[in-house]
């Protein structure tokens, strides 16, 4: 398939089957230059579904200056433009299209933290306003040289991966992904009617409830590709044990072999064997100490783990938990200006549990 034939394909799945953008919609792309092409195609597809689109670019190296310039007034700022967006607009894309996702691993964690603390209420309104519906959302990747090599491709290995897992190398991608949410959604009802939920494996033991929560199915539209169920638990009721096997990132610094202790819904103790100063940051920040999220991956097309956990969490045969802010339509009720997947694999051994009755072994589900 032709370069601008895949573009078109991805600009036409975003814009009518992720979006649905239709006339007269306020639409934020944010990008680097690198994903120009795509950027071009969505643009081009927004117009003509009757959108008022709108880009904004990041240069090559533009954040790790403002981290090692910025004061902290400035590292405390929110540009009141994003904030007009996250309040007004009627959908957004985030095209991850990184230069280097080396570039902020060396900056001092307090100014990471300090950024982080001062987004709060962007994110606030932004996870009430996706809640509702008021702001539709999709967060998804062009393919580069810096991606590729983070996980060991050449770059024409990385746009296979991940054309693929976006459905893009199919005749018809939507009706695809519509056959995953279909499946999905069987795994949704049943959830929706249980209480209890507990993931086991050699390195999990946790429990939580979801009395009066809501199970999601995950299948393209706020994350391209997608492929999962989540839910948030109950605050006060996760219990347990879990340690993360796959590496964590934040603000882009990798932090490796996660392991949290859990009473009553709070982390009460944590390690990491690197990146701890940092976690130990992640975890003054506010709200971070309670889940706002617990998920099962169902996506059996991403076989490789890349860094990416756009990608990685949703690799059939895992789970992820996220410390942090809640989405409000799973009922959940958590704020933080942090939403952290961390992820753990399920495929050897590992068992779900919905009200003492095994449902899931060995990375699948079990159910009828």
């Amino acid at each position: 398939m032709a370069v601008n034939d895949v573009y078109k394909k991805y600009a036409r799945v975003l814009v009518k089957y992720s979006l649905k953008l239709g006339k007269g919609d306020k639409f934020l792309i944010r990008s680097s230059y690198l994903a120009e092409e795509l950027i071009k195609e969505i643009y081009r597809v927004a117009l003509e579904a009757g959108a008022h689109p709108e880009v904004r670019i990041s240069l090559n190296g533009a954040e790790k200056i403002f981290y090692d310039t910025a004061t902290n007034a400035q590292l405390g700022y929110v540009s009141p433009s994003s904030l007009h967006a996250i309040k007004n607009y009627n959908a957004l894309v985030n095209i991850s299209a990184p230069f280097n996702l080396k570039e902020l691993q060396n900056i001092d964690p307090a100014k990471k933290q300090k950024v982080s603390i001062a987004r709060t209420k962007l994110n606030n309104i932004f996870m009430k306003r996706a809640a509702a519906g008021a702001l539709r959302w999709n967060l998804c990747v062009f393919p580069t040289d810096s991606a590729a090599q983070e996980c060991g491709m050449s770059l024409s290995e990385y746009k296979d991966f991940v054309y693929s897992a976006c459905f893009l190398n199919h005749k018809n991608p939507v009706a695809k992904w519509r056959q995953l949410h279909d499946k999905q959604q069987k795994v949704v009802n049943y959830l929706n009617k249980r209480k209890k939920i507990e993931f086991k494996s050699n390195d999990v033991d946790i429990t939580f409830s979801t009395v009066e929560r809501k199970w999601i199915n995950s299948s393209g539209k706020n994350n391209m590709p997608s492929g999962e169920v989540f839910t948030t638990p109950v605050e006060n009721s996760v219990n347990g044990k879990i340690r993360f096997s796959y590496p964590g990132f934040f603000m882009g610094q990798e932090i490796e072999d996660i392991t949290l202790e859990v009473k009553d819904g709070k982390v009460v103790k944590w390690s990491a064997k690197k990146g701890a100063k940092l976690l130990d940051k992640v975890f003054e920040i506010p709200g971070t100490r309670r889940f706002g999220e617990a998920a099962v991956g169902m996506n059996y097309g991403i076989k490789k783990f890349t860094k990416n956990t756009l990608f990685d969490e949703k690799i059939g045969g895992t789970i992820h938990m996220a410390v942090g802010a809640a989405y409000p339509e799973t009922g959940g009720k958590n704020k933080s200006s942090v939403h952290w997947d961390l992820i753990a694999d399920m495929s050897r051994g590992g068992q779900i549990f919905a009200d003492g009755k095994k449902i899931y072994s060995k990375g699948k589900f079990i159910i009828g």
